[in-house]
């Protein structure tokens, strides 16, 4: 099958140990675990990097997102950009409780490309395997996931993974990226240095193209930047955008804190807000209705900040939806 599709971005999710880094090793032979912490616990902290190749020789960019509840905040900063969710259920365990929370999330980021994979499928029989299915098909139902594939996989014999890569570069074909509108922004999931070059980010690129030799704006701090150079998937490149995976090499940074949540912007948008109006859905795993005036955590982008919830409804809260 020929692919159409211009850039985009896949993501993980599912509980913890239920094989998200694994299936994305079998599937493209990268590890995405980059931290010494990470190969020595067994499990992923931070976010995890990675490309998957198209028929038509496009990378489409991997985010493997950590699946314990600690490490929410890190999730939610690579969850942001995800056009198509690769949702792991493990067939020995089902579903558990960051599964349903990992759910939601997706479901409030409008999410609606997924496929959820039974990993571990070598661990069950047929008899569980149907069982983990009619729980997922239970737990999707009412979002906006509802009635996506679900394909069983084993990363360990290899079992089902033809399967879904088909499956991958089906529901990519013809594709347009979502976010390919308005000027370049960049919200920053990585800063650090590397010798020699100085001020390194990276980011899942949103809106129109960065170019080498461009200025930037930082934003909500204002200073400005300029481009020096540009990787995609470690390939030295001229241009980028359009929701792939952007690596920026910065000059005029030295002295700036750059840090996950800050963004990197065309320089012509020279204005931060401190207030916004929003849609809200409070889902029903929640304990209690959202009241007037709440203080709350807001992510955004790669960001997360405290917030005040301002509830114009005249009930003055919101329920969790039934």
């Amino acid at each position: 099958m020929a692919s159409t599709v211009t850039h985009a971005i896949i993501g993980t999710a599912g509980h913890i140990d239920h094989g998200k880094t694994a299936l994305i090793k079998a599937l493209t032979g990268q590890d995405t675990d980059r931290l010494k912490e990470e190969k020595e616990r067994g499990i992923s902290i931070d976010l995890g990097f990675a490309y998957f190749t198209l028929p038509d020789g496009i990378r489409a960019g991997i985010v493997d997102v950590p699946g314990h509840e600690r490490f929410i905040r890190n999730m939610l900063a690579g969850a942001h950009g995800i056009d198509l969710v690769l949702f792991t259920v493990a067939a020995d365990d089902g579903v558990m409780p960051q599964t349903e929370e990992h759910l939601d999330i997706l479901h409030l980021l409008g999410t609606r490309r997924g496929i959820f994979v039974i990993t571990k499928a070598d661990l069950a029989d047929p008899a569980r395997i149907r069982d983990v299915r009619d729980e997922i098909e239970l737990l999707a139902d009412g979002t906006t996931l509802a009635g996506a594939p679900v394909i069983e996989v084993s990363s360990i014999t290899g079992a089902g993974l033809d399967a879904l890569r088909a499956e991958i570069v089906r529901q990519l074909d013809g594709f347009q990226a979502r976010r390919a509108t308005g000027v370049f922004r960049l919200p920053l999931d990585r800063a650090f240095v590397i010798k020699g070059h100085g001020i390194v980010v990276t980011g899942t690129a949103m809106g129109a193209e960065v170019r080498v030799g461009q200025k930037l704006r930082v934003l909500p701090s204002g200073a400005e930047v300029r481009v020096r150079s540009i990787q995609v998937h470690s390939d030295s490149v001229e241009s980028a955008g359009l929701c792939q995976r952007v690596a920026l090499n910065l000059t005029g940074a030295e002295k700036l804190d750059l840090a996950r949540g800050d963004v990197l912007a065309d320089e012509r948008l020279d204005a931060a807000t401190a207030r916004f109006d929003a849609w809200l859905e409070i889902r029903p795993a929640a304990k209690r209705a959202l009241k007037n005036n709440t203080r709350v955590r807001l992510f955004i982008g790669t960001a997360e900040t405290i917030a005040r919830a301002i509830v114009l409804d005249d009930s003055g809260a919101i329920a969790p939806k039934a």
